[in-house]
C-alpha cells in the first residue's frame, strides 16, 4: 500500500511499516497520509482510504469533506502534552521574572570594561525585578491533556489553579489533582486569573474566543498564554489590552503574529510540541493507528469515525467494511443481503458517532463479486472496504 509521507515524520514511526508498504513523500495518489502541519487537501487524493496527523491538532486537514468521502481521520491526542505543557510553565516563569529583557540587558554590556559592567548591572537590576509564581491564580481554559498537564504543573509551583472546560472528557478529569478547582464557566476562570493559559481546539466557537469581552474580566495586570491556536486569541483585543495595562504580558508560539515588534510580546518560533521525544511519540501513535485501520478496519482515536475494535479470529476469511450514514436499517440490510447470497456472518460490530456508522463484518468465506456494487447502490453507504486473511 502507497503511503505519502509529509513533513518530517519521525523514523521510529515510519519503521513500524514493513515491506509491504511504499513510503515517499513524492507519491502522487496514495492510499493513506502521515502529516504533522501541512495542508492537506482530501479531494487531491481519490484513492486515500485514511489520514494520520503526528499530533493533536487537525486544523489542517478538510475533516468535513473527509467524513463525506469516508476517509478516517486519526490525530495523536496526548502524545506531545508533555512537551507543551513544560514549555507553558517554563514561559510563565520567564515572563513573570522579566527574563527576556534582563538577557537583552545582559548582551548591552558587551564591550564595556569590567568594573564598569559591575556598576551598570547594579544601576539597572531594579527594572527587572519580577513576580513569583506561587501564590498567584493560575487559570487553565479547556482541560484536554495539555490543559490538565498544565494545571497540575501549576499546582506544583504552589499556585492556586482553576480550570474550566464546557465538554470535558471524563479521562482526563480524573488525571487533575485534587486541588485544582473546577469552575462553572468560562468568565469564572477569568474573573481570577492572574496568569491566563489557553488550552482549547480549534473550531468555529473556539475562533477569537479571547476577545475584547473576555479580556476586560481578567485582573488588571494579568499575563496570556496562548499555545493552542493562534486564532483562538483576537490580536487586535490583546494590543488594546496591552496598550491599556488590562494585560502586562502577551506569550505565544505564533511568530507569524502581528503584535511580534509589541514591547509586551513574547513569541517562541512554534516549538510547543518541538521535542524529540515529543515528535517519536506522536509518529509511533500515527503510525500505529494507521497500521490498525488498513491491515484489519480497526478505528481508535480518529476524529471523525467512531471507535471500532474488533480482532478476527482464526476462522475469518474475508472482513467487510462499510461506512455509512448514521440512519436506521442498515444492519438489517446488510444482513439480510448477505443471507440471500448464503454467507455465514461470523462476526458483526457496529457502532456510530451520530453522523457516521462503522461496521465490521467478519464473513467465514469469500464476498461474491455481485455483493459490493449491491451494498454501494444503498442511498446512505458511503464507502465499502474489503480486508482478505
Amino acid at each position: 500500500m502507497r503511503i505519502k509521507v509529509i513533513n518530517n515524520i519521525a523514523r521510529e514511526g515510519l519503521e513500524y511499516f514493513n515491506d509491504n508498504y511504499q513510503l515517499a513523500a513524492e507519491i502522487d495518489n496514495p492510499h493513506a497520509i502521515m502529516v504533522r502541519s501541512s495542508q492537506v487537501d482530501v479531494d487531491d487524493y481519490p484513492s486515500l482510504l485514511a489520514i494520520a496527523r503526528a499530533g493533536a491538532g487537525v486544523n489542517n486537514i478538510n475533516i468535513e469533506r473527509a467524513t463525506e468521502k469516508g476517509i478516517c481521520v486519526f490525530n495523536s491526542p496526548g502524545a506531545n502534552a508533555n512537551a507543551v505543557a513544560e514549555l507553558v510553565l517554563v514561559m510563565a516563569g520567564i515572563g513573570a521574572r522579566n527574563i527576556v529583557p534582563g538577557l537583552d540587558f545582559c548582551r548591552s554590556l558587551a564591550g564595556h570594561p569590567q568594573q564598569e559592567r559591575g556598576t551598570m548591572v547594579e544601576e539597572a537590576k531594579a527594572q527587572f525585578r519580577g513576580m513569583e509564581l506561587a501564590g498567584k491564580t493560575l487559570g487553565v481554559l479547556g482541560l484536554g491533556q495539555i490543559g490538565v498537564r498544565v494545571a497540575n504543573r501549576g499546582i506544583g509551583q504552589k499556585m492556586r489553579v482553576v480550570g474550566f472546560d464546557p465538554q470535558p472528557a471524563l479521562e482526563n478529569i480524573h488525571a487533575l489533582l485534587p486541588e485544582v478547582d473546577l469552575a462553572r464557566s468560562c468568565s469564572q476562570v477569568v474573573r481570577q486569573a492572574n496568569i491566563l493559559s489557553v488550552h482549547v481546539p480549534l473550531t468555529a466557537k473556539t475562533a477569537g474566543l479571547v476577545d475584547h469581552d473576555l479580556l476586560a474580566q481578567l485582573p488588571s495586570g494579568a499575563m496570556l498564554l496562548n499555545y493552542s491556536r493562534q486564532e483562538v486569541v483576537d490580536e487586535e483585543a490583546v494590543r488594546q489590552a496591552l496598550d491599556t495595562g488590562r494585560l502586562a504580558l502577551y506569550i505565544c508560539d505564533f511568530p507569524a503574529s502581528e503584535l511580534l515588534t509589541h514591547p509586551q510580546v513574547i513569541a517562541t518560533p512554534h516549538i510547543g510540541a518541538a521535542t524529540g521525544e515529543s515528535e517519536e511519540q506522536c509518529a509511533i501513535m500515527a503510525a500505529r493507528e494507521l497500521l490498525a485501520y488498513l491491515e484489519y478496519g480497526t478505528v481508535v482515536r480518529s476524529v471523525n469515525f467512531p471507535t471500532v475494535e474488533s480482532i478476527p479470529d482464526d476462522q475469518v476469511v474475508t472482513r467487510l467494511l462499510l461506512i455509512n450514514r448514521d440512519r436506521p436499517g442498515m444492519i438489517g440490510f446488510v444482513s439480510q443481503l448477505l443471507g440471500e447470497e448464503g454467507i455465514n456472518i461470523s462476526s458483526y460490530v457496529n457502532e456510530s458517532n451520530g453522523r457516521v456508522g462503522y461496521n465490521i463484518i467478519d464473513l467465514g468465506s469469500p464476498l461474491p463479486p455481485s455483493l459490493l456494487p449491491a451494498l454501494n447502490d444503498h442511498p446512505d453507504v458511503i464507502r465499502t472496504r474489503v480486508i482478505t486473511f
